[in-house]
């Protein structure tokens, strides 16, 4: 069975970043920057982008979105959107 890992995407430097979190590793994390941050990408070009990475979504995965505040007792401190979704190593997804 192939390993699976945890794709998220948040908005780093007004840009959307998708990076996929490997943990008890010291390898770098793969990332991939969009080109906008005006809008959420699309279901296809987030797939795309993990496909750049070499993975891709679990059978059955869907995309999480959390809303976190750095201020949560403040109901007008900026929120900053999360996204996360299952994902494994395409090579061994194909074996």
């Amino acid at each position: 069975m192939a390993p699976v890992f945890t794709a998220q995407m948040s908005v780093f430097k007004d840009h959307w970043r998708m990076y996929v979190v490997l943990l008890n590793t010291t390898d770098p994390w793969p990332d991939f920057g969009f080109d906008r941050a005006d809008s959420v990408q699309t279901f296809t070009e987030r797939v795309n982008a993990l496909s750049v990475l070499g993975f891709e979504p679990v059978p059955g995965a869907e995309w999480e979105w959390t809303e976190n505040s750095a201020h949560p007792d403040d109901p007008a401190s900026p929120i900053t959107l999360l996204a996360a979704l299952r994902v494994r190593s395409r090579t061994e997804g194909e074996a």
